[in-house]
């Protein structure tokens, strides 16, 4: 028995590493299923409400197709309006940009004893020492868009076939994980609940967080507040790291606009207090206990999900997170890894005792 056990942890160490490096080499195939299962998820009580009124599943599934779409035209028409934005007022904001930027260069070089050539122009002096055009490739800007064109399309695709059960998940988990039926039709109900919760919960809080970052721009006069709430709202679907880096890269500009004797402290914490509020506050408030997963475990599962899918894996982290966790509960075996992964092993230990 030793023997066979010993082998059976061997085979786990190497299989385990395989599978997460062929996540990682497929990675066009794995991130537009894993997104879709996720979409899929938030639509099946409307397929089921479809079923209960005997709608024939093509025409449930193309009205369901008619919905991503327009959320997909209302984000395209939402882009382009900021981008319109951005053209229509670039000149004036370049031009404050300059000179904020020449200003707080000529201070550091005043206080630190920079010698600069009093001829030399302090951008074409700084822009040769950095050498920032040679970074930027429009050949990797074209390679963006394709990836991202073709990723949103095989989404669709994978979407269309979940939903129309060619693949069935909840019979996957029967035949590959659980072995009984019971169990897993408990677990599905409990993975798709905790993980429609869970999407709904991050859409509104993040649809209100971009609202609420550019009212603050359109308030305080910061150029592009489209844009700024756009950013709000996508980057905010990245957990911890996005908030901090909504508020960090919204700062800087508005550091551009804003006088820092006057207005640009009450403009910083007024989008510290929408992140507060809503990430903060009522995204707990909402979220409840239902799926509690402590800090360390989201920071390394950040980290964890982004060198294997990059951005799209550091957005569907805590979902896969929480999709582990529901399945570890479901084994005595491995309840301990999930409940130190909620921070509660000692509540656990004491129930089973």
């Amino acid at each position: 028995m030793d023997k066979v056990k010993t082998t059976n942890i061997l085979l786990l160490i190497i299989v385990i590493p395989l599978i997460f490096y062929l996540l990682k080499i497929l990675s066009f195939i794995f991130v537009p299923l894993a997104l879709a299962m996720f979409i899929a998820l938030l639509f099946l009580p409307l397929v089921r409400w479809f079923d209960r009124r005997k709608v024939p599943k093509p025409i449930g599934i193309f009205f369901i197709v008619l919905i991503i779409s327009g959320v997909l035209m209302l984000g395209f028409e939402l882009i382009q309006l900021s981008s319109q934005e951005i053209l229509s007022s670039k000149d004036i904001f370049f031009t404050k940009a300059e000179s904020k930027i020449i200003n707080l260069i000529a201070t550091i070089e005043t206080n630190f004893g920079i010698n600069r050539l009093e001829d030399v122009s302090i951008l074409s002096y700084y822009a040769e020492k950095v050498d920032v055009l040679k970074n930027i490739r429009i050949g990797s800007f074209i390679e963006f868009v394709r990836s991202s064109i073709s990723m949103t399309l095989m989404t669709v695709f994978f979407v269309v076939l979940l939903l129309a059960e060619s693949i069935n998940f909840q019979k996957i988990l029967d035949s590959t994980i659980f072995k009984q039926r019971i169990t897993s039709i408990k677990a599905f109900i409990k993975i798709e609940n905790d993980l429609i919760k869970f999407i709904k919960v991050k859409f509104i809080i993040s649809l209100f967080t971009g609202i609420g970052i550019g009212l603050a721009c359109f308030f305080f006069e910061v150029s592009f507040p489209i844009f700024w709430g756009l950013f709000a709202f996508a980057i905010n679907f990245v957990q911890m790291i996005g908030s901090i880096t909504s508020v960090t890269l919204t700062g800087l500009f508005s550091f551009v606009e804003l006088n820092p004797t006057g207005t640009l402290p009450f403009f910083i914490l007024a989008i510290i207090g929408v992140q507060v509020l809503m990430g903060g506050i009522l995204e707990p408030i909402f979220m409840g206990k239902s799926f509690s997963i402590n800090v360390i475990t989201i920071l390394v599962m950040l980290m964890f999900w982004g060198f294997i899918w990059g951005i799209p894996g550091m957005i569907m982290s805590i979902p896969i997170t929480v999709f582990i966790k529901i399945l570890l509960e479901q084994f005595p075996q491995t309840q301990t890894i999930a409940s130190l992964m909620a921070g509660s092993e000692k509540k656990t230990l004491i129930k089973r005792k």
